[in-house]
């Protein structure tokens, strides 16, 4: 029978596994795209899945200083989604508009 500790062990390693796994598969979506949509979408399930991960860390070593470094990197690759999503809907307002212009021409 397995004791508490080695246990939380196992689930542990497991979870580090997990989480480890799941960024590589979104870091293959942010490289691989195929629209800008997608690639921001990626890089917010990647902020949230590093978040996770600090906070396994964490748990795991009983470190709190990962814990502090979670919510600040949360608060940040949160700012950046937001900038990167805000810069996707003007440029393709801009796009919009210039083909406004050119079917405003024929």
């Amino acid at each position: 029978m397995m004791t508490g500790s080695l246990f939380f062990e196992y689930a542990g390693r497991t979870a580090l596994g997990l989480l480890m796994a799941a960024m590589a598969l979104a870091l293959w979506r942010l490289v691989r795209g195929p629209a800008a949509a997608d690639r921001v979408v990626a890089l917010d399930l990647l902020s949230v899945l590093v978040v996770a991960f600090l906070v396994a860390v964490s748990t795991i070593t009983g470190e709190s200083s990962y814990l502090d470094v979670a919510i600040a990197y949360a608060c940040i690759a949160f700012l950046g989604t937001v900038a990167l999503a805000r810069f996707i809907v003007r440029a393709a307002q801009r796009r919009a508009d210039a083909d406004q212009g050119e079917n405003d021409h024929d």
